[in-house]
């Protein structure tokens, strides 16, 4: 059934991809003499026609749902409209699927050497054979692996002052949406990108199920930052990570400047946070943002304000004299 649901949806934007090219985009290359890119641009477009899909579902779905229960009310959506910006590039998947296919033949030639040279390789997916060789049990140890690295790396941003200056582009939106989720600096997602990249490429993913993989996350953190009134219950609270739990995450006080350099961590699983003791349950719905945007400090407005703004307070972290003083609150 996995295995049917997967081709399904690989046929119908197969078929997608195969019509646009042909009627759009081979033309347009054709007129502007680019047909030397003619079989990577028709690779290329798949990606794109995933990435499009994803943002219509994901609009169609918490757009109605933010109107019903929304945990604010905004008489000026401005702040809202540039993540709808960073939402289009981030969800087009390209820094993801570049890195995933650039470094792939690199991971290649050292299968090829630990083969030569009879040094075993783990082999993610055969650790329990007969089990973890099933198509769908296979892609959940996928995803649990990914959701780990994603928990550390998202506590990475958190812990290092410099790296938290460009995280700190994320958290600066105090009108926190659907759209919320891709508001990242480029540098953090180029960084990002390349990291995961990398662990997939380690544990062996496919390239059909990587971008499956991407786009759940994706979809799952949209749901998490959506201004949506939505409590999973006791049980569901702790099995996946919730609108209300990530709130808390972005709450003013708690989610950057916690005892531990905040808390709520968690990807799509809250399980790492129970575990390494960063789990707040508290269901209030505080005010989101950076503490000391409460005192002044602009983040900027518009997307090449915010990363600007960004690299100057990197710059000041590292002015002699001056090493630590990004934030405030902001760990060193």
């Amino acid at each position: 059934m996995f295995h049917t649901i997967f081709s399904t949806l690989d046929s119908f934007v197969s078929a997608l991809q195969t019509l646009l090219y042909v009627d759009v985009v081979q033309p347009l290359l054709y007129r502007l003499d680019l047909m030397d890119y003619d079989e990577d641009t028709y690779d290329s477009l798949y990606w794109v026609i995933v990435g499009v899909l994803e943002v219509l579902a994901m609009y169609a779905v918490l757009r109605p749902l933010e109107a019903l229960r929304p945990v604010e009310q905004w008489e000026n959506r401005k702040a809202v409209r540039v993540d709808v910006l960073y939402t289009w590039i981030a969800k087009l998947g390209i820094l993801n699927l570049f890195f995933f296919f650039a470094l792939q033949p690199f991971f290649d030639g050292i299968q090829g050497w630990l083969r030569l040279h009879n040094i075993a390789n783990i082999e993610f997916d055969n650790l329990w054979p007969g089990v973890t060789t099933q198509p769908l049990v296979t892609f959940l140890m996928y995803l649990v692996v990914l959701d780990f690295a994603g928990y550390w790396y998202h506590r990475g941003e958190h812990r290092f002052g410099l790296w938290w200056e460009l995280h700190a582009v994320h958290h600066s939106q105090r009108q926190m949406s659907l759209w919320s989720d891709d508001r990242n600096h480029l540098l953090d997602d180029v960084l990002q990108a390349c990291f995961f990249a990398v662990i997939a490429l380690v544990i062996g993913v496919p390239p059909s199920q990587f971008v499956v993989l991407v786009a759940i996350t994706n979809l799952a953190q949209s749901v998490q930052h959506a201004n949506i009134r939505m409590y999973f219950g006791w049980l569901g609270e702790r099995l996946l990570v919730s609108p209300t739990f990530h709130r808390r995450h972005h709450a003013i006080g708690y989610g950057h400047e916690g005892t531990t350099y905040g808390c709520n961590f968690g990807v799509l699983f809250p399980w790492w946070d129970q575990l390494f003791r960063t789990a707040s349950w508290v269901r209030d719905m505080e005010p989101t943002g950076i503490r000391d945007q409460l005192e002044g400090r602009q983040y900027g407005d518009g997307f090449w304000a915010q990363h600007w703004l960004a690299l100057v307070r990197i710059a000041r972290r590292l002015a002699p004299g001056r090493r630590g003083q990004g934030s405030d609150a902001a760990p060193v």
